[in-house]
């Protein structure tokens, strides 16, 4: 049961990784420069929430490798109170989650991200320009969302491995 699920993760993880591919790729002579633009930002963002949801679908699928067959926990919290906080998985999934640069935390910036609309920013003139540091947001460029793809791709693989052996 759990190797379907592991499946169905590694699916999402396989047509997010098709996506990044076309953000690189593409022809350049066939479209205009706003129209290729607007498609990397498509493939980007379908990127982005086929991540969003092979994470989700991680979450399930360690609940059903403690045979909770109808739970679907939509969060880390939820399946620490279905599996228990001091499961292995719980307890690596939190440690990632408290790491600044993990996959875990990099999701979670890229789901407050995907979930707001862009910061307006404000017209420069000469007469008010003060140096500041701005806030850019999450790392969306392909070489991050492939990191945090083959990251989560060696975790679902790790778990999916650990369970099989048992």
């Amino acid at each position: 049961m759990a190797s379907q699920w592991h499946s169905l993760v590694s699916q999402k993880l396989v047509l997010a990784r098709v996506l990044l591919s076309q953000a690189t790729s593409g022809d350049p002579q066939s479209d205009s420069e706003a129209a290729q633009a607007l498609g990397r930002e498509a493939v980007k963002q379908g990127s982005i929430e086929l991540l969003l949801r092979a994470r989700g679908l991680l979450l399930v699928m360690a609940a059903r490798l403690y045979q909770h067959r109808a739970e679907e926990p939509a969060t880390l919290d939820e399946l620490a109170a279905l599996i228990g906080d001091e499961s292995n998985e719980v307890s690596q999934l939190r440690q990632l989650a408290g790491q600044a640069n993990s996959w875990w935390n990099h999701l979670d910036q890229l789901t407050a991200s995907q979930s707001r609309p862009p910061a307006t920013r404000k017209s420069v003139s000469a007469d008010n320009i003060i140096a500041v540091s701005a806030d850019t947001g999450p790392d969306r460029s392909t070489d991050a969302l492939r990191q945090t793809l083959n990251d989560m791709k060696i975790f679902a693989d790790a778990l999916e491995e650990q369970h099989s052996e048992w």
